[in-house]
């Protein structure tokens, strides 16, 4: 993808926040792009901290409808925060990732799964039962260890850090991303 698809992906995710307070909304470019399905997750940020991150983990609609969906349920309906509000706009910064299709990865025990994943170039689905959790590639940059970085997608799907059962599944994906230069404008 183009850096120009990544600055199309982030106007519609911050005009769709926008919108929602009145502003007038960015018409999307009809690229036939983004009418084909996708998954993206629109993480939003304030002075280098997270402040809302939503997203789908697999394409159910069309990329544009996506984004536009994720951007808003980042900005007021991440359980995590209250509701942006309009005066937190100038210094909320808007990125976009763009998902690969997930898949399974292959192991016998912890160890094998920890030896599989690539820091930072996977994003990890846990999944275990009903429970599931995630984290972007992005999430190595905090969490470089394999291992610190298993035990919190742990805790993020409500397990304790050493958990581990034979029911475990682990996907992996890849993201494509683009992320405002500061806030309100698209890339550099």
């Amino acid at each position: 993808m183009s850096i120009d698809r990544g600055a199309v992906l982030l106007r519609i995710a911050r005009s769709a926040i926008e919108g929602a307070f009145g502003a007038t909304s960015y018409v999307s470019d009809p690229a036939p792009w983004l009418a084909e399905p996708g998954a993206v997750f629109v993480t939003l940020t304030q002075n280098g901290g997270l402040r809302g991150c939503i997203g789908s983990l697999e394409a159910h609609r069309s990329l544009g409808e996506d984004c536009r969906e994720n951007a808003l349920a980042a900005a007021f309906r991440d359980p995590r925060f209250p509701a942006l509000e309009a005066a937190e706009l100038p210094i909320t910064r808007v990125e976009v990732s763009l998902l690969s299709a997930p898949s399974p990865l292959r192991f016998s025990t912890e160890a094998e799964a920890l030896a599989a994943l690539r820091p930072g170039v996977d994003g990890i689905v846990f999944e275990c039962g009903r429970r599931r959790s995630t984290f972007l590639p992005q999430v190595w940059e905090q969490l470089p260890d394999v291992a610190t970085f298993m035990a919190h997608l742990k805790q993020k799907a409500g397990f304790a850090p050493d958990f581990w059962a034979p029911e475990v599944r682990l996907s992996r994906y890849t993201v494509e991303k683009w992320k405002e230069a500061v806030p309100g404008r698209v890339l550099a």
